[in-house]
């Protein structure tokens, strides 16, 4: 099966199992799929020293990524073949400064889907469950 033909649940569970290859993002910001189900996926994710700002500490657009890039996986996972998305407006907020080296569990959830429109939100946390950022994400469905 092409990925054109996969449903947007079916291209993620490939990417995670490894049969699809990832996309180049996950080089730059390292992070990887754990699991997913319809409206729901959860990614690892892992700040460096390629990530810094100028003081030293983790950049602001680190959790950003990860999190559009949960919160729009989770929308793709509700999507037919052929149905893609695109980011409208990504609400980020900063809890805490994300640590470096330290593996963050980053959650995607869909919170409502239309024909036209989809909004989710997501989380990046450490396994204790300590919450470094959240946001909300408004994405727009694009049918071909």
């Amino acid at each position: 099966m092409s990925i054109q033909e996969m449903t947007g649940l079916q291209l993620m569970q490939a990417m995670i199992e490894g049969k699809i290859p990832a996309p180049s993002i996950t080089k730059t910001m390292p992070m990887k799929g754990i699991s997913v189900d319809k409206g729901k996926i959860l990614f690892e994710a892992t700040a460096d020293d390629r990530h810094l700002n100028p003081l030293g500490g983790v950049h602001g657009g680190f959790a950003a990524t990860v999190l559009d890039s949960v919160t729009g996986c989770a929308v793709h996972s509700m999507l037919e073949p052929g149905v893609g998305y695109g980011t409208v407006d990504l609400n980020v907020k900063m809890m805490r400064p994300v640590p470096q080296n330290v593996t963050l569990l980053a959650e995607g959830k869909v919170i409502n889907c239309s024909k036209s429109v989809c909004f989710a939100e997501g989380t990046l946390k450490d396994e204790n469950g300590k919450i470094f950022a959240h946001a909300t994400a408004t994405c727009m469905i694009i049918r071909p």
